[in-house]
């Protein structure tokens, strides 16, 4: 994994420490976007990518320092250690002994890790020393071998048990770059030959869809700034087409029920410019990116700070002809693009969120009319938050009917696509079902 191009030239050993202290705050349950809006610019870039490749690698390196020490050293110099011992495991990124020097030079520059250094050197050299032994033993357990914790591990076997090595593979790569082409402004064809004059490569993906072959900075997307097109996975772009297409309603009122930060939305308003959108977020700051995404787009909806399952806080009376339910979930499908979300969650968190998507799901069907379709769905690949919410909801709602919808989208691991080029076939992990209230 390469740092950006863009990203400053700061020393190594700076940019470890700042990744120490994100990588211990996501051990302390804080999410890594979050502490990034905290880093000071110049590091940023750079502190961004390696604690990408830190989090990606973090099982295999806490076995590993477990093997290097017999007591765990204090939180932040820990930290710093499995940082290094997670590096390592892509040896493109640094030279083995660069890495060491580093380490211990961002240890003895930091008064809260200065003790440490000499552990932390004697450990790494060890390491490197007798990697192959030390890894070999180190990939015996499960966590150090899949890089998640083990409720996951064994969550996805019974869950997909065809499937689980590729999707935990699969959350080992970078995610690529997506982008949806706004038919307002222009087509996918249009656009693909400005990007081509940018000397930047990308393919269409059907659709509104393009992939580019590296991720970019949006300043250096054509057109980004005045709406031409909008950073969104493939697989979040399968919801305003299937909510929406084969509606008879030339204007419908439609409900984006938790719509942070609004590409569903603006998606939504870019295939039918005369829908009527309300799109509803619990966060005051993360509502205010819902309206800041539009105004770039130039579209507009009626925008609330409200708890959608709170229908009466906020509901006005009249129905909506379609709603888009993209209900608050464990991230596990997404986790390439958010690799700190496999060390944050709980084994507890599925079951707590599962009730919070049924009771949204009860709150929010009496609001759709007759005829009108809710599109449920999750960037999750938990049978829990999926295919079961569905068939429970059906089970106690008879005048509910399930429409031809995919269901689980499961990464695809870049290993099972040999011969062919791997951007090209990656997505995220997604759950959809359509459900319909039939006229009475």
């Amino acid at each position: 994994m390469a740092l950006p191009n863009d990203a400053p030239r700061v020393p190594l050993w700076r940019q470890l420490q700042a990744v120490a202290r994100l990588v211990q705050g996501v051990r302390d349950g804080r999410s890594l976007s979050q502490q990034l809006d905290g880093v000071e610019p110049t590091l940023r870039p750079g502190a961004q990518a390696l604690s990408f490749a830190a989090l990606r690698w973090l099982g295999r390196a806490q076995a590993l320092r477990s093997l290097l020490v017999r007591r765990v050293p204090a939180p932040l110099a820990d930290a710093l250690l499995c940082t290094s011992l997670a590096l390592a495991q892509d040896g493109a990124m640094y030279e083995p002994f660069t890495l060491v020097d580093q380490t211990v030079e961002a240890a003895k520059r930091d008064h809260a890790m200065r003790a440490h250094a000499g552990l932390l050197n004697a450990c790494l050299r060890r390491f490197l020393r007798e990697r192959e032994a030390l890894t070999g033993a180190a990939m015996a357990d499960a966590v150090a071998r899949w890089n998640h914790p083990l409720w996951w591990i064994e969550r996805l076997q019974r869950d997909h048990p065809a499937h689980w090595q590729g999707i935990l593979e699969a959350a080992q790569h970078a995610a690529p770059m997506d982008l949806r082409v706004n038919p307002r402004r222009t087509s996918v064809a249009d656009y693909l030959a400005q990007l081509e004059r940018a000397g930047i490569e990308a393919c269409s993906m059907g659709g509104m869809a393009i992939r580019l072959r590296q991720p970019r900075p949006v300043r250096d997307l054509p057109g980004f700034l005045d709406g031409l097109v909008s950073v969104q996975s493939a697989a979040a772009q399968r919801a305003a087409p299937l909510l929406l297409d084969n509606m008879s309603e030339r204007a419908p009122r439609v409900l984006d029920a938790c719509a942070a930060p609004g590409g569903k939305t603006a998606h939504l308003l870019e295939r039918v410019p005369e829908a009527a959108v309300t799109a509803l977020e619990i966060d005051a700051h993360r509502a205010a990116r819902i309206g800041e995404n539009l105004s770039r787009l130039g579209l507009q909806a009626d925008v609330r700070v409200a708890d959608a399952a709170a229908v009466e806080t906020w509901w006005k009376g009249e129905p909506y002809d379609a709603i888009l339910l993209d209900a608050p979930c464990s991230a596990s499908g997404i986790v390439s693009r958010h690799p700190d979300v496999r060390w944050l969650r709980r084994a507890s968190d599925i079951a707590q969120l599962a009730a919070q998507q049924d009771r949204l799901l009860a709150a929010l069907w009496p609001l759709l009319k007759p005829g009108g379709n809710l599109l449920y769905c999750t960037c999750s690949v938990f049978v829990e938050e999926g295919r079961n919410r569905i068939q429970s909801f059906l089970a106690h709602n008879s005048g509910a009917a399930s429409m031809p919808s995919p269901g689980h989208l499961l990464p695809v691991p870049a290993e099972a696509q040999a011969g062919v080029d791997d951007n090209r076939h990656r997505e995220d992990g997604f759950y959809y079902a359509l459900l319909h209230k039939p006229v009475a």
